[in-house]
């Protein structure tokens, strides 16, 4: 773990690169905080909403790179993009091995895909008007970097998760997640200045974009504790006030709290969080070094394993 000193001397901005993290959920429930299955099912959400809107988030980053004429922005663009696809991937295997307990989560995701590939996919558009909707969407993506942000943060900040004995590895796969968005919480929000910057369009896909990821948060928790066999009873809206009291979620008003500085004209991602954090949490990450020390035996001539 990385002291006070590291932290303090660590830059507020990192090259961002994908780490290829590698997880064995062998064994694990899919209520992976021992009796609390709200709590593990909210942030199980994540699991089911996020690959598919990784993969969007690639897909619309790397459509948008001619657009970008600052090159250190590109860059940073590049790493974002290789950081999401690697989330996508990641939590697509959790999906995967929630299919294998039983669960079924394929009504949920089909209405994912449909969000993602028909309502905010391509439209038979030329010239200007492609151009526009490509940047309605960058605003879109800088809206939701906002929120995976905060939610980055959050656990980042969450010791009683570990103290209810939370599965370990779902614990290192929150937190590297969380870093990344932390590492990257920019980069999104600066693509968008970069191309427009208009003050109404972020604040009104916030708005909209925001409600609908609560809605799907809570239909999506509606469904896991509806597919595990092993849960019993259904979620309700005090039960997110239980779960930030006993501090295994954040709560409505820290989300609110969060989402009204987006509407700040004075707002900036980099005032949000802390890099010094995230990158300490890399640091000491199961999944994340395991990556690094894979990576740097495929490009050591000493290993055999260069390509």
């Amino acid at each position: 773990m990385s002291g006070p000193e590291d932290v303090a001397s660590t830059p507020d901005k990192v090259v961002l690169r994908a780490r290829e993290v590698r997880f064995d959920w062998t064994g694990m429930p899919p209520c992976f905080i021992p009796n609390e299955p709200f709590a593990s099912h909210l942030l199980n959400v994540l699991h089911i909403l996020l690959p598919e809107g990784e993969r969007w988030f690639v897909k619309i980053f790397s459509e948008a790179l001619p657009l970008i004429k600052d090159d250190e922005l590109r860059e940073d663009v590049i790493g974002f993009i290789g950081q999401e696809g690697m989330h996508a991937h990641a939590h697509q295997l959790v999906q995967d091995y929630f299919a294998e307990q039983g669960m079924d989560n394929r009504p949920y995701v089909r209405d994912i895909e449909f969000m993602f590939q028909r309502l905010l996919g391509d439209r038979k558009l030329e010239g200007k008007k492609k151009e526009e909707w490509l940047i309605e969407r960058l605003a879109v993506v800088a809206a939701v970097e906002h929120v995976t942000a905060f939610l980055g943060n959050w656990v980042l900040d969450t010791p009683a998760l570990d103290a209810a004995g939370g599965d370990p590895r779902m614990l290192d796969l929150l937190r590297w997640h969380g870093a990344e968005e932390v590492e990257h919480r920019a980069v999104a929000y600066d693509v968008f200045m970069h191309v427009d910057g208009r003050w109404f369009r972020r604040v009104r896909t916030y708005a909209v974009g925001g409600v609908v990821l609560l809605w799907l948060f809570f239909r999506g928790v509606k469904h896991l504790m509806a597919a595990d066999p092993a849960v019993k009873g259904k979620p309700h809206w005090w039960s997110l006030i239980r779960s930030k009291r006993k501090g295994f979620t954040p709560g409505y008003l820290d989300l609110l709290r969060w989402s009204l500085r987006y509407f700040r004209r004075s707002y900036h991602p980099s005032k949000e969080g802390s890099t010094a954090q995230a990158v300490a949490y890399l640091a000491q990450s199961p999944a994340a070094l395991a990556a690094d020390r894979l990576a740097e035996a495929a490009t050591d001539p000493g290993t055999g394993l260069a390509g």
